[in-house]
């Protein structure tokens, strides 16, 4: 039998300190080294989530760093994903579907059903592959976390991973927060710690002496790279594109696009190829005001339909987009988001607490959402003429995904202009339209068609290889700040064998 992969493990000593990206751009690097490597992360928190072929849900972050590995991405690269719909409660989605008894127990009393998922999923990569890149979550540091970790030491005893900490220097204390996380470690996973990343730093790297040399003088842990603050625009991990929080009018010939930022968001990079629009600017709406001067509106996916419908309609956004739809802003709604836009919303299995709540009545919809979760890659037809899109656009091919408990209705006042055989996928009503399909706005010339259709004349962005070209020079900008062959060179040498 062929011994198991070995697994370098990026972790952290914060959320948000960059370890999705760094992951990603390791698996570019190793990948174009020749290694058949594959990416791994046991247990992610995000809302933002992808399908996968075989129609499974997985975190967009794995999502990108299969695609920066050069492959199709895998249930098993991220066989368990916790999505967030209240403050208290998740969705358990595990190898790649809602798992209905893992959701309803405590937290603390989920890891003697996950763990079996997780250790099984690494093996099935380590036996297919020549490097496993892993990713932890938060902190290994979080020692009220750790009887119940099923993602940071726990995975790096298991596969004998070699560990590189990450933290974020910009936030400033980079140094205490690795030396702190280290000395919180047992001694036996203190001896998994190979070296010590300080990534998105600002300024001249030769200031930062003589802590790096101190740092691995108490540690033993020595610093492999300091990566700059690198500009990017590749899917985030948690929430979505930057926005601007600028209230000005947009130029002639310009889009000032606004995003309603719900509290249970989800998919948010649906709104990625706008942001390469050099003639759209993306615009945060949190409250009534945020709505002037925009040239339109767009609802996004949410995790928690019902509970983001009535936050609109505590911070007054309800009732104030509403009026200005009637004074002509289109509105664009993408799942959740789509749903709002109808008449009502109701939940009679209690999938999101029980009840129904009022729409925003600007499509003439009601959706119920049902126990059964749509979750497939799409290819849907462009079926009806539309107000917002330009007439050659019918019978057009566009292609998305879809993760969605609905079922919608229309009434005779809701056109169907998007369609997969048999299954209606969207809806319009003057320049108002919405649609299930995530990453609709992928599709160059259905995008093109609608920013034209707002007054957008600059040149339209060709999307396709975007995400590639991204992935490269971010890569490229690690590989100029990190040692990677020496990295490569503390993989081999850490044995990789189970403890």
């Amino acid at each position: 039998m062929s011994r198991p992969a070995p697994v370098l493990m990026i972790q952290g000593t914060a959320s948000g300190v960059g370890k999705s990206l760094l992951t990603a751009a390791l698996c570019r690097l190793t990948a174009r080294r020749g290694i058949a490597v594959a990416p791994f992360k046991a247990q992610n928190m995000s809302n933002n989530a992808a399908v996968t072929v075989d129609g499974g849900e997985i975190g967009r972050a794995q999502w990108l760093q299969a695609v920066a590995a050069g492959l199709e991405p895998e249930i098993v690269m991220n066989p368990v994903l916790l999505k967030p719909m209240t403050d208290t409660r998740s969705e358990v989605v595990r190898v790649g579907r809602h798992d209905a008894e893992a959701s309803a127990l405590p937290w603390r009393e989920r890891k003697a059903i996950l763990w079996p998922t997780v250790r099984d999923a690494l093996g099935d990569l380590r036996g297919r592959f020549d490097l496993v890149v892993a990713e932890g979550a938060g902190s290994p540091a979080e020692t009220n976390l750790r009887d119940s970790d099923i993602v940071n030491m726990e995975v790096a005893r298991h596969a004998g991973a070699a560990v590189l900490l990450v933290a974020d220097i910009d936030r400033g204390g980079a140094f205490a927060s690795l030396f702190g996380t280290w000395h919180l470690m047992e001694e036996e996973d203190r001896r998994l710690f190979r070296g010590f990343i300080l990534n998105r730093f600002r300024g001249d790297a030769s200031l930062l002496a003589p802590a790096p040399k101190q740092l691995e003088e108490r540690t033993g842990v020595p610093v492999l790279g300091v990566v700059p603050w690198i500009q990017h625009l590749l899917p985030e991990e948690d929430g979505g594109p930057r926005l601007e929080p600028t209230d000005r009018a947009c130029a002639s010939g310009s889009a000032v696009i606004g995003v309603v930022r719900f509290p249970r968001a989800s998919n948010l990079d649906d709104l990625d190829p706008l942001r390469r629009e050099s003639d759209v600017t993306l615009r945060a709406v949190r409250r009534p005001r945020d709505l002037a001067n925009l040239t339109a509106l767009i609802l996004p996916g949410s995790r928690n339909t019902m509970d983001d419908l009535r936050w609109m309609r505590s911070t007054g956004l309800a009732d104030a987009i509403q009026g200005w739809a009637v004074d002509g802003l289109p509105v664009v709604g993408l799942c959740g988001g789509y749903q709002m836009m109808g008449r009502r919303i109701s939940d009679p299995r209690r999938i999101e607490g029980g009840g129904y709540e009022p729409g925003l009545g600007l499509l003439e919809l009601e959706t119920e959402l049902a126990w059964t979760k749509e979750i497939r890659q799409t290819r849907a037809l462009v079926v009806g003429e539309a107000e917002a899109f330009d007439r050659s656009m019918v019978g057009s091919e566009v292609s998305g995904y879809e993760i969605h408990h609905g079922r919608t209705r229309a009434g005779a006042g809701a056109s169907l202009w998007l369609s997969e055989e048999d299954r209606a996928l969207g809806h319009t009503q003057g320049r108002n339209w919405g649609c299930y399909l995530h990453g609709i706005l992928a599709n160059d010339a259905l995008r093109t068609s609608w920013l034209g259709g707002l007054g957008v004349t600059g040149e339209p962005t060709v999307w396709a290889g975007e995400v590639d070209r991204e992935l490269d020079r971010v890569a490229d900008a690690v590989e100029a700040n990190l040692d990677v062959d020496r990295i490569l060179d503390l993989v081999a040498l850490g044995g990789n064998t189970p403890v």
